[in-house]
């Protein structure tokens, strides 16, 4: 499973709050994902990137089966 985010980004901050092992926010508070985008989602954290994906009001955060 990757991650991904999109354009669509808004920088409400609710995601990276949520995940900073997987998301950050850039100098606009505009979401960035640890590592590029996209990334392959430790089996760890899959759970959290589910729930990372639900949070986002703009639907900017998706995942990707790989």
């Amino acid at each position: 499973m990757k991650l991904c985010v999109n354009e669509a980004c808004q920088g409400h901050g609710r995601c990276y709050t949520l995940a900073p092992q997987l998301l950050s926010s850039d100098d606009e508070g505009f979401v960035t994902i640890r590592g590029g985008d996209p990334i392959d989602v430790p089996d760890d954290l899959r759970e959290l990137a589910e729930e990372v994906e639900g949070t986002c009001p703009e639907s900017a955060i998706s995942l990707i089966d790989a």
